[in-house]
């Protein structure tokens, strides 16, 4: 049953749906959609397009806006907007630690969420679109991931698509992780130097921290092992707009005087803790690099394996010597199980995903290059989390796409340029500039 109610300047409605959870056994096994639909409340009655919103991730959730935060207040002005949540996150079926077990070992468990990537949320919004949209195309919106899952659509639906508006999410259609951890890697290096350059009094704080976890390797509130090299992944901050600013005030409170002597301050291990805990999107880290898996290659852990390639990383290295501690982010290890207590009973699950070596193909070029569908992206150079020369080459292979590239934004940049990002995009789609 839906159900309507009204924020400040809109009329929100929560929408269901049941989808099967392999949609090549349409008559198998189902699980739950959630979306909330958004109309601006002077346009409840009216009969509007439709823009389906995808957010990045994997694993997050639509976003929780509050009447017309952001890029939404532009959207509604001629669009009925649904944000859907994901499969596995949100509202639809939710895949945790505490969910999982249900489908038994880490063998099911992984089996299940091979059912979690691009190529099955494109197939979800194309079971529920008729329901939606009557069967009218509809445009659809796609950050970081949900870019990636776009290009997907694009390769294998374009027939539901009136437009395709994609911001931080043009994905490599060819790379394996290994190409995209080898490209990511430099790029990070830069963000981090960037930051040092602006806050040089960081490059010795995190020395200090660094020396510290390697000594001592506290356990956070609520279980979180905090190493070392999950203090390096709070660079995962770098790649917002205001990354680099959240990172320096993270650091300046580290440390507190006590009777023992200096220890990391409760307000600092709180702070880590709520950057780098996956209990909100578990999802993430266990299909994070299953995104990438393309053929009968598997993963295999990428990022670790080709963070070895990068010794600078290697904080206890660093600390023989004067150099700085560079941060990481981006990246999903296997100690990254290790550390989160809501990923810890996860690990086996996660390393059958890393092994798996069957598949399907997200992309598809000859389709792309003969792509029909209004296309514009916005492409942010130097974005810390998807690499700009893999977006443009992918840019070059899709026909008739538009791109703004642009360094006034970092990779959330739909969020802190909100509507003018999106109006831009548009503008772009419909050959207005």
């Amino acid at each position: 049953m839906s159900v309507s109610y009204r924020q400040p300047g809109v009329v929100l409605t929560d929408r269901h749906f049941t989808v099967p959870l392999d949609h090549d056994d349409p008559s198998g096994e189902t699980i739950e959609l959630y979306a909330r639909e958004v109309v601006a409340g002077d346009k409840a009655q009216w009969d509007l397009p439709w823009l389906v919103y995808l957010q990045g991730g994997p694993g997050f959730g639509a976003n929780r806006f509050i009447g017309k935060q952001a890029w939404l207040g532009r959207a509604l002005k001629e669009y009925r907007v649904l944000l859907l949540d994901q499969r596995g996150t949100g509202n639809s079926t939710p895949a945790s630690r505490q969910t999982l077990p249900l489908r038994g070992g880490p063998r099911e468990q992984a089996d299940y969420l091979a059912h979690f990537r691009a190529d099955s949320i494109v197939r979800d919004c194309e079971t529920i679109r008729p329901a939606v949209t009557g069967g009218a195309p509809w445009t659809v919106l796609g950050q970081s991931f949900g870019g990636f899952c776009t290009v997907h659509y694009l390769s294998t639906a374009p027939e539901g698509l009136s437009t395709a508006l994609i911001t931080g999410g043009l994905p490599s259609l060819d790379a394996h992780a290994d190409d995209v951890y080898r490209a990511a890697y430099p790029r990070i290096e830069r963000k981090v130097a960037a930051h040092y350059r602006r806050y040089p009094q960081d490059v010795e704080r995190a020395r200090q921290i660094a020396e510290y976890l390697l000594r001592y390797e506290p356990v956070l509130n609520g279980g979180y092992r905090l190493t070392v090299e999950a203090f390096q992944s709070l660079g995962i901050l770098l790649g917002g707009g205001e990354g680099s600013h959240r990172l320096h005030y993270l650091l300046e409170h580290a440390f507190v005087r006590t009777p023992q002597g200096p220890a990391l301050s409760d307000a600092f291990q709180e702070d880590v803790r709520s950057v780098l805990s996956y209990a909100g999107h578990p999802l993430y880290a266990l299909v994070h690099e299953a995104c990438y898996g393309q053929g009968d290659r598997p993963t295999a852990w990428s990022a670790e394996r080709v963070r070895a390639e990068f010794p600078q990383f290697d904080a206890a290295k660093a600390l023989t010597g004067d150099g700085p501690v560079l941060f990481t982010g981006e990246s999903v290890h296997p100690w990254t199980f290790d550390c989160d207590p809501a990923l810890r009973p996860l690990r086996a699950t996660a390393d059958l995903l890393a092994e798996r070596d069957d598949w399907a193909p997200l992309y598809d070029p000859v389709r792309l290059a003969a792509n029909e569908v209004p296309v514009a992206a916005a492409v942010y150079h130097d974005d810390m989390y998807v690499d700009t020369e893999h977006a443009l080459r992918t840019a070059r292979g899709i026909r008739g796409l538009r791109t703004w590239v642009t360094d006034e934004f970092e990779h959330d940049g739909v969020r802190a340029g909100g509507p003018r990002v999106l109006d831009r995009l548009i503008a772009l789609a419909r050959d207005e500039i």
